[in-house]
């Protein structure tokens, strides 16, 4: 696959073929083709912003702990007899199936009232090394979406820069050293794609506004729907991966010269319906039902995002044609069934990501906020 076709592949699948301006497809460029920070001699690799990640290539990893109450035994000791023990709950893990179960009948109960727009906040971030000095930058940026309900609208978006800044306090050292420059040199890997140049400084709301595909086609999913496709979608987990697989043609989500299994093309389309797309409760309870159903997802307990949050990883590891291999990882909140991030965790470094560190985030997307709105943009 040639950097243009990994730059698609890395695209969240839901986003799809919508257009795009230069600064979204700038941040896109950032997902497939550039990485947190180079391997540096000597040094033990750490995972990005301080993430709770034991170690992205881990074989096993456990789920959240369920505390066990025991009784009896005296609750003090006697004079004749020796002080027992406080006994203490043993850590019960729960399987990847079990988190996913559990989460969908937190998801069932959320309540809606749709509105005019489906409304959804996020913010994107990217790491890059800086071409002088080596240091990492994390570049930011947030998006706001306003999607009609009704056919024949328009689909709104904003977007604004957050900055650049460097990702930690031994990067920050490194940016000083270098002259603390406002405007910073990124490395982008791929040959032929040159480099790009990143602002510390925060930019304006741009807002653009552009007809519906067809006049009612709203997201991607496998292809193109609309929103009464999505507002239809069965609350079966069985019959919805139906629905799903019934576009896998064995490859990407982007590149057809890519080849994917269904698990992950299947965990990959399904994002969308557990972060930010206008589904019913029972259907986002249904795709969380759907990927408890699948082998090869992945549990990874008290993980941080990038805004701080604390939740439970679901992930699964896509391997790409030039080598490395990736997590895609969902951080979820157990206690409500939301999704809170969606993150790209190097595994193992090969091909564009051959500099990277094991256990580096190279991308995230956090979801702020989502949910239906009168209120135009």
């Amino acid at each position: 696959m040639n950097p243009i076709d990994e730059l698609r592949a890395a695209r969240p699948a839901h986003l799809g073929d919508r257009p795009v301006d230069a600064d979204t497809r700038a941040a896109e460029l950032a997902r497939a083709m550039s990485g947190p920070r180079r391997r540096r001699r000597g040094t033990i690799p750490r995972p990005a912003w301080g993430l709770g990640l034991a170690g992205a290539a881990a074989a096993t990893v456990t789920a959240v702990a369920v505390a066990v109450i025991m009784s009896g035994g005296p609750a003090t000791p006697t004079a004749t007899a020796p002080p027992t023990a406080t006994p203490t709950a043993p850590r019960v893990t729960l399987s990847a199936r079990e988190v996913l179960l559990a989460a969908a009948d937190k998801a069932d109960r959320q309540v809606e009232k749709e509105g005019a727009y489906w409304h959804s906040v996020t913010v994107g971030r990217n790491l890059y090394t800086a071409k002088t000095g080596g240091y990492a930058v994390m570049d930011r940026e947030r998006s706001e979406g306003w999607t009609p309900s009704a056919t024949g609208g328009e689909q709104w978006g904003s977007s604004r820069r957050l900055g650049a800044e460097p990702a930690t306090a031994a990067d920050r050292a490194a940016w000083e050293r270098a002259g603390s420059p406002s405007e910073i040199e990124v490395v982008v890997p791929g040959k032929g794609l040159g480099g790009l140049t990143l602002s510390t400084s925060e930019g304006k709301a741009r807002t653009s506004h552009t007809p519906l595909v067809d006049g009612d086609k709203v997201f991607w999913l496998g292809r193109n729907v609309t929103m009464k496709d999505l507002r239809g979608l069965p609350g079966d987990p069985a019959k919805l991966k139906k629905w799903l697989m019934a576009s896998y043609a064995g490859h990407g989500t982007e590149s057809t010269s890519e080849e994917m299994s269904g698990d992950v093309w299947l965990f990959k389309v399904s994002l969308g319906l557990i972060m930010d797309m206008p589904v019913t409760p029972e259907v986002r309870g249904a795709a969380f039902r759907m990927l408890a159903e699948l082998d090869s997802v992945k549990i990874t307990e008290n993980v941080a995002d990038a805004e701080g949050r604390e939740g439970t990883a679901v992930s699964v590891e896509e391997s790409y044609p030039r080598g490395g291999v990736s997590e895609n990882r969902l951080i979820l909140d157990e206690r409500t069934g939301r999704g809170l991030a969606n993150e790209f965790v190097v595994v193992k470094p090969g091909g564009l990501q051959a500099d990277f560190e094991p256990g580096a985030v190279w991308n995230s997307t956090a979801l702020i906020e989502a949910g239906w709105t009168d209120e135009k943009p």
